[in-house]
């Protein structure tokens, strides 16, 4: 465990807030990215974060340290994210209407030189954001964990509560049923 988190958990857990807002700062990005690429959606994933965070602190005092505070404070997210899609699963008629509200943070076309190369990565982005978002969601989540978040397979197996063979298994066939939806998309704009 990075000593800095340890260091700010001791404090919190000894009454200090403003040490589990450290926390916050440092973690919150990262979070923050793993969420939006599973739930596909900015605004949901400020929202389990939020609930995430508030979670750890409430919980702060039962994490015992056997791995990193990233790594719980990952599989509590997790979790939170897993429960709020059964729920709005139950809800929505519509497998349409939770399309549409899956978003893609486009990248900043200033960074590129051409027009044409910032839309044509866009649009790579977003075959790969919808291939993504039709895999299994036990697949998607180790394959956003691995490889846009750059876990280590232990790190993953820790976050997601599996054992460390399912997450390498999980991983390669996601690639691979990715690999075949990229491919079938990209068939079919030919």
């Amino acid at each position: 465990m990075n000593v800095d988190d340890e260091q700010l958990i001791e404090a919190c857990l000894a009454g200090k807030g403003e040490a589990f807002g450290q926390l916050v700062e440092r973690h919150q990005h990262r979070l923050f990215g793993v969420l939006v690429k599973m739930l596909g959606s900015a605004e949901e994933a400020r929202d389990v974060a939020q609930d995430a965070f508030v979670q750890a602190y409430q919980k702060l005092e039962t994490f015992r340290g056997g791995s990193a505070f990233s790594t719980w404070l990952t599989r509590i997210a997790i979790n939170a994210a897993i429960s709020r899609k059964r729920r709005h699963r139950r809800e929505q008629t519509s497998l349409d209407a939770a399309r549409a509200d899956h978003g893609l943070e486009p990248t900043d076309p200033h960074t590129e030189t051409q027009p044409s190369h910032a839309m044509e990565q866009l649009e790579r982005q977003q075959l790969v954001q919808q291939a993504l978002a039709a895999l299994p969601e036990e697949f998607r989540i180790v394959l956003v964990l691995k490889e846009m978040e750059g876990m280590k397979y232990d790190e993953i197996a820790d976050s997601i509560g599996i054992p460390i063979g399912t997450v390498r298994s999980r991983i390669h066939r996601a690639r691979a049923e990715l690999k075949e939806k990229l491919q079938l998309t990209m068939k079919a704009e030919e």
